[in-house]
């Protein structure tokens, strides 16, 4: 479909791309992977014909359609979503939503001339597909709704190639499952980026690693590509290890005495001053930021106990003001949080994980109930929108507001020694912010906020545009932080790393306390209520704010004792026998189908029988879920 031959591409002084050679076929599922400001999206871009090579050619298919969803929401955008689903056609979708709405003798000439008719099944076949409400305006969609509809205008075109640059930014974990299954479902080919590892460790079957301006393709899934290049580094650093101690010998040397110079082999000399420029061009890899966190003096053993806390916004009523009633965010919540507590907030956007992180803090009076906070508290925010950093100033003015050092650990650092643990250099920790990349004003809010001791640090999003080796540093730092966490996040695989329990909001007010991370929370049932499921639930507050107090009870430290289990029928205890085995059997033949469909002569095969093998792993998937789900029920009764 696709070919880039010899592709180089430059951004001022930096190599972003040199002598890249790769090609995009029908079917694949390509993650492109590279560390932050290596230039994954300057080669998406590229690829997608907005920008042109400096050498080399891109080389498309005749006839294949190429379609891309942009990193940024449509947030400002006031069409509605079937104008802007049907702009994605260009000007004849433009004519196809205003004949719609006024026809048009004019319009509709036009659109005969550019055999628009025809494209309007598309459209309504797009949009009722995605689920999307046509008359909605865009700009009023949360963002897992304008990601569907930005998705929707990209799908419109039948693309051959999907452009996916992080996708899942700004989408809360229901939204990002939608997309994640959405997208596994595609026929179309992929080629994404994505800071999301579990994303990316189920779609992917082919990875780009884009390092140092080279292009390296790994033709195998995400899991294994980790492992591959893992050791390619180690071997890297070996090979520049020995190079380096043969440059030494030779520099020696040639600055010997006068003796040695009268009697050197010239042909030596020459291979010293070639020695010389292959080091003088290597390209050393970025350093590992070396992050640290000074959990400052330690806070009370409690950090904060709620009681029967509830927490509300009035909701206008069409009958009238007066009968206004409260929309709960949070109803009944009984919740004790200790020092050292590494907790999860999860649920969809605008539940009120905000608003539970305001009580915990005291910036928040509850409604009813009552909050104790603990002593000695010192509190590091971490904004996802990043209001903390003034786009205006460069890194360092951002972060040193005037010191010449910082205090971390009880030593005193020279600011801009401190800035180069986040990999700021000289040239970069000067550089406004507002220049810098997604990743990168990551990691310079993470330095002003780990600048200051904190033993409560609360991190809202912070793994937006991360690359994996700054998220897997973070992680491990938070392992090892000895304060409180409170972690909201959409990223499953860093909250399965990182916390130790998770606070759900499951809808109507109710919020539930789930042991480990975000598979745990699935594992255990949980379950986030659709707005169609929490609109059937009883608005009572009353009768809400019982169970939910109910549920609180069970779910919070304050446990019931344990129900003693039943034993299990005869019947039912052979089914819960036979599990394990053919839970084994399907993992086994998993394991053989997705090597077969990572094989990148499996799409060339017929597209009939490419489709019954991808059916074939997809309902063995499927099985696998639900021996697992049944395993775990049989197992909580017995």
């Amino acid at each position: 479909m696709l070919q880039l031959d010899n592709v180089g591409l430059r951004y001022g002084a930096q190599v972003l791309a040199e002598a890249v050679t790769a090609r995009v076929e029908k079917g694949d599922r390509i993650c492109l992977v590279g560390r932050n400001g290596e230039g994954k999206s300057s080669l998406l871009r590229l690829i997608a014909g907005e920008i042109d090579a400096d050498e080399g050619e891109v080389v498309r298919s005749a006839g294949s359609r190429l379609a891309t969803l942009e990193q940024e929401l449509p947030a400002d955008c006031r069409d509605s979503v079937y104008q802007y689903v049907a702009a994605g056609l260009g000007d004849v979708g433009r004519y196809l939503a205003a004949y719609r709405e006024q026809p048009d003798e004019d319009l509709q000439e036009r659109i005969e001339a550019a055999h628009g008719w025809d494209l309007l099944p598309r459209i309504d076949s797009i949009i009722d597909r995605l689920g999307l409400d046509e008359s909605a305006v865009v700009a009023d969609l949360s963002g897992g709704w304008q990601r569907r509809a930005a998705l929707a205008r990209a799908l419109v075109t039948e693309p051959d190639l999907l452009i996916l640059d992080e996708p899942t930014n700004h989408l809360d974990i229901t939204a990002v499952e939608w997309l994640e299954g959405f997208l596994a479902g595609f026929t179309g080919a992929l080629l994404f980026v994505t800071h999301d590892r579990a994303l990316a460790q189920r779609l992917a079957t082919t990875v780009w690693d884009l390092d140092r301006g080279h292009l390296r393709v790994f033709n195998c899934s995400f899991d294994r590509y980790q492992q591959e290049k893992e050791k390619l580094l180690e071997e890297e650093a070996r090979h520049e290890a020995l190079f380096d101690k043969k440059l030494a010998q030779e520099e020696a040397w040639i600055r010997q005495g006068i003796k040695a110079r009268r009697t050197r082999n010239e042909g030596r000399v020459r291979a010293l001053q070639a020695l010389r420029r292959q080091r003088e061009a290597r390209r050393n890899r970025q350093g590992t930021a070396r992050m640290a966190l000074d959990a400052g003096e330690l806070s009370g053993k409690l950090v904060a106990e709620l009681k029967h806390v509830s927490f509300g916004y009035p909701q206008a009523d069409q009958q009238g003001p007066d009968l206004a009633e409260t929309q709960y965010l949070i109803r009944d919540l009984s919740y004790t949080l200790m020092r050292g507590d590494k907790v999860g907030l999860i649920g969809p956007n605008g539940v009120g994980k905000s608003t539970l992180i305001r009580l915990l803090l005291g910036d928040l009076e509850p409604q009813s109930g009552s909050i104790r906070l603990g002593t000695k508290q010192q509190i590091a925010y971490f904004d996802q929108r990043r209001d903390q950093l003034n786009p205006e100033l460069t890194v360092v003015d951002n972060i040193a507001e005037g010191r010449d050092s910082v205090t971390i650990g009880g030593k005193s650092r020279h600011i801009m020694s401190y800035l180069s643990d986040f990999l700021f250099s000289g040239v970069k920790a000067r550089t406004a912010v507002g220049a810098l990349s997604g990743g990168e004003r990551n990691r310079a809010l993470l330095a002003k906020l780990f600048s200051q001791p904190a033993n409560i640090l609360v991190l809202d999003e912070p793994t937006n545009d991360l690359d994996v080796e700054t998220l897997e540093l973070l992680e491990q730092l938070l392992l090892d932080y000895s304060g409180t966490v409170l972690l909201v996040s959409h990223d499953r695989a860093f909250l399965d790393n990182v916390v130790d329990s998770c606070l759900a909001f499951e809808g109507n007010g109710l919020v539930r306390e789930y042991v480990g991370g975000y598979s745990d929370f699935i594992r255990q049932g949980g379950h986030f209520a659709t707005e169609e499921e929490a609109s059937k639930k009883d608005s009572t507050p009353e009768k809400d704010a019982g169970a939910a107090g109910d549920a609180g009870s069970r779910d919070t430290r304050a446990e019931e004792k344990p129900v003693k289990k039943k034993k299990l029928s005869y019947k039912l205890q052979r089914e819960l026998d036979s599990l394990p085995g053919l839970i084994e059997a399907l993992e086994g033949e998993i394991e053989t189908l997705e090597s077969e469909v990572s094989d990148p002569a499996f799409y060339e095969q017929d597209p009939a029988l490419v489709e019954e093998r991808l059916k074939l792993l997809a309902d063995r998937q499927a099985e696998l879920d639900s021996a697992f789900e049944r395993w775990a029920e049989l197992d909580s009764e017995g």
